[in-house]
């Protein structure tokens, strides 16, 4: 039996999404602003409805806890709520300033995800309310995602009709183009099933798409992490052979150096070894043009190992890329940025910072050499 017990008619505009905490109702719509209700009496809370979005508001989300909810807009943003006063605790912009049309919060609140129109997916560090680490699917706008049960992994949806699986450190782990047109929704089982005979657990997920289907699937999470350790395996440069090393070198594009590097028996240990002088004393390699090209493709592996097997001090990481800073600078907002990613963010005519979303005062970058120095010290301690 279903029985109607309430109609609410305060919107005045397409309703587009809404959202249970253990005491409230959230709703959501292209009015531009976010209403919740008291679920004991369907009351509306004394500071709805939440105001603040400059277009349609796409979807909302309690934290798991019920204390914060987050909306998410063609505005650009995902604001982040306090559910008990409604004060605005964070305004959370999307890098490329698409509009965004989805956001999930993982299970213990670490996390907010947010998916946007351009394809591009942020996970946001719920304790610093700042940018962790960032990804883009290749197809589509991002309009659904669901976190796994224990927060390993999440899931997102395009319009292009993939389903992306991502780990908690944004690596995409596996995609699929599951649906002819679009994805609308997916979720992951609230609860993992094992095939009785052995240790494992499976998650199953539903994907329902415009192509009138719904697929359900199951996924084993170990897979996933076999897949990284191998991936990750192959970053301990010092254990390749020689075979190895030549891989990679047709993998950078340096394929004519091969049969020259085996004559040398280069190992991984003697690339990372590898200097200006012994490039050209040693490996006789004239060109300086190919020498630098060899030596900037041997310091991008040295710092992808470092960035994979350590934790980098936060204040060496571009606030834009959450990437290591290799020509850090400052913007007028008094913070430091990569060169190359905030040229970008100001060639997009946005005059904003990326770190207040205040308006910044000048286009001005000055180098920040102390900061250079210091992430090239702490390299050097990273290599010995």
């Amino acid at each position: 039996m279903v029985t109607l017990i309430h109609t609410s008619a305060d919107h005045n505009d397409d309703v587009n999404c809404c959202a249970f905490s253990s005491s409230c109702l959230a709703t959501c719509s292209l009015d531009k602003t976010i209403r919740v209700y008291c679920l004991k009496n369907f009351t509306e809370l004394p500071y709805s409805p939440l105001k603040g979005h400059t277009y349609a508001v796409h979807c909302c989300c309690f934290s798991p806890s019920g204390h914060v909810l987050a909306s998410c807009s063609t505005d650009g943003t995902t604001m982040v709520w306090s559910t008990g006063d409604g004060r605005m605790l964070a305004v959370l912009e999307q890098p490329s300033g698409s509009p965004v049309r989805v956001c999930r919060f993982s299970p213990e609140s670490m996390y907010l995800v947010s998916g946007a129109a351009d394809g591009s997916a942020v996970l946001w560090n719920m304790q610093s309310l700042k940018l962790y680490r960032s990804g883009n699917v290749k197809d589509g706008s991002l309009v659904a995602c669901a976190f796994s049960p224990n927060g390993n992994f999440f899931v997102t949806g395009s319009s292009g009709g993939d389903l992306t699986i991502w780990d908690d450190k944004m690596r995409c782990l596996y995609n699929e183009k599951a649906h002819d047109l679009g994805v609308t929704c997916c979720d992951i089982s609230s609860q993992p099933i094992s095939d009785g005979e052995h240790e494992f657990r499976y998650f199953q997920m539903a994907s329902c798409g415009q192509d009138n289907q719904i697929k359900l699937w199951l996924i084993l999470f170990t897979d996933f992490l076999g897949d990284i350790v191998e991936n990750e395996s192959k970053l301990a440069v010092e254990d390749w052979s020689e075979d190895d090393v030549s891989a990679w070198l047709c993998e950078q594009d340096l394929a004519d150096f091969v049969r020259l590097f085996k004559m040398n028996n280069i190992d991984g240990k003697e690339l990372l070894n590898l200097t200006k002088e012994s490039l050209t004393n040693e490996l006789k390699i004239e060109s300086l043009g190919l020498r630098s090209k060899v030596l900037q493709k041997i310091e991008e592996l040295r710092m992808k190992m470092i960035s994979v097997s350590v934790t980098i001090p936060d204040e060496f990481l571009c606030p834009i890329t959450r990437e290591l800073m290799k020509d850090p600078v400052i913007a007028a907002d008094g913070y430091s940025y990569e060169k190359e990613a905030m040229e970008n963010w100001l060639s997009s005519k946005r005059r904003s910072s990326p770190m207040t979303n205040l308006p910044l005062p000048s286009p001005i970058l000055t180098p920040n050499r102390t900061l250079k120095m210091a992430i090239s010290r702490w390299l050097e301690t990273q290599q010995k």
